[in-house]
């Protein structure tokens, strides 16, 4: 049956909603203000000076919360110390056990017996955020990855970081591990004074293993000038994490991130916070270049602002996980930009693997289809729901 024209009332809720989310989009996009936009119960973060620790901004930074895959900054120190105290060299191999090759993605797919230098494995945690590779680290640091994560609580605690209990060497999920925003910016400011040479590693793009470029997942090496690490992390109990540090006019600062929603969302209001806190030690202006990956080159031009973020591309639906990631990173490498992912859904009682492509713009979005169309491969463009950027 046809509808009969809408309400005088219902046209003006519409204008309103419609206004509404017009403006939750400028907000976002413009991040000027960096107040509670995640309101959720599991957000904190913090923004610290990096030389003395002075605080810049900080909401619930003593709370616990579950670190996610910014356990490997903990890791990375260890391996770090390690170097310094030639107690191992870069090319030594890192032996695979089969138990650090059953961990769980995101993961370099290494095998028993790959040959993998602690070289590769820095490049797979600092990139990939390969958990395969953070457990051989572990296991080779501490004969076992049980007592490696009891090194690391010990490390940690000694640093200064009294909220952190790990119970890893990849930041996999365990009720037991737990951290403050606090204590991930104590940990990423002391990665930055204590091994200056070493925290390069944090600013790589990306890297070849076996052939295959593994591009990193930390977006604002690419968006934000001044940016040259840290860490991102996800779990669904965490919620998307992340550290990022940024240089202006000689002044490091360190923002912390747990909690947000969506990938977007993390990188958008840590770009706001960061932003805030070099506009509270009158460094407002960005700088006109930055160091790129291991070698900072002062010539680098600055980046174009990103378009917005809004957008995803499916790259079909799999009976097998592995398979769904094949197709996921494929995509990644045709897009050349946003985070593969792979998720479960249940359709008449069985499991299916979604291959995605997340954090794109649309044009992004669109050329990539329509690239791998040619190919002959599945894609579909999804337009996110403005709704998943906001505050929940």
């Amino acid at each position: 049956m046809p509808r009969g024209p809408a309400s005088p009332s219902l046209h003006a809720a519409r204008r309103i909603t419609a206004w509404l989310g017009t403006a939750l989009l400028a907000m976002l996009a413009h991040a000027t203000v960096a107040h509670a936009q995640i309101g959720s119960a599991r957000y904190s973060s913090i923004v610290i000076e990096a030389d003395g620790g002075r605080i810049l901004s900080a909401v619930s930074p003593d709370e616990p919360r579950h670190p996610a895959s910014l356990t490997k900054m903990m890791t990375l120190y260890m391996v770090f110390e390690a170097l310094r105290d030639r107690r191992i060299t870069l090319q030594q191999i890192v032996p695979v056990s089969p138990r650090a090759a059953a961990a769980a993605p995101s993961k370099l797919g290494l095998m028993p017996g790959t040959r993998l230098t602690v070289h590769e494995a820095i490049l797979g945690l600092v990139t990939k955020s390969a958990n395969d590779a953070a457990a051989a680290l572990g296991e080779m640091l501490g004969v076992e990855e049980p007592r490696f994560a009891q090194m690391m609580t010990l490390r940690a605690r000694a640093l200064g970081m009294a909220g952190s209990t790990f119970r890893n060497a990849s930041g996999l999920p365990d009720p037991d591990q737990w951290t403050t925003a606090r204590d991930m910016a104590t940990l990423g400011r002391r990665l930055a004074h204590d091994f200056p040479a070493e925290y390069r590693y944090f600013s790589t793009p990306s890297f070849r293993f076996h052939g295959r470029l593994i591009p990193s997942h930390d977006h604002l090496l690419e968006t934000y000038p001044g940016a040259d690490g840290i860490k991102t992390g996800y779990t669904e109990a965490s919620g998307f994490n992340l550290v990022s540090s940024a240089v202006r006019g000689g002044v490091r600062i360190v923002g912390v991130v747990l909690g947000a929603a969506h990938a977007p969302e993390r990188d958008i209001h840590m770009i706001a916070l960061l932003n805030q806190g070099f506009d509270r030690l009158d460094l407002g202006a960005p700088p006109a270049a930055r160091p790129r990956g291991l070698i900072g080159s002062a010539q680098a031009a600055p980046l174009p602002p990103r378009p917005a973020a809004r957008w995803a591309i499916q790259a079909g639906a799999f009976t097998s996980e592995a398979a769904a990631r094949q197709a996921a990173a494929t995509a990644r490498r045709v897009a050349n930009a946003g985070e593969p992912r792979v998720e479960s859904i249940t359709q008449s009682r069985k499991t299916l693997w979604r291959a995605q492509v997340v954090g794109l713009s649309e044009t992004e979005a669109r050329t990539t289809c329509s690239a791998m169309a040619r190919q002959h491969l599945a894609c579909a463009t999804v337009r996110l729901d403005p709704q998943q950027l906001a505050s929940r």
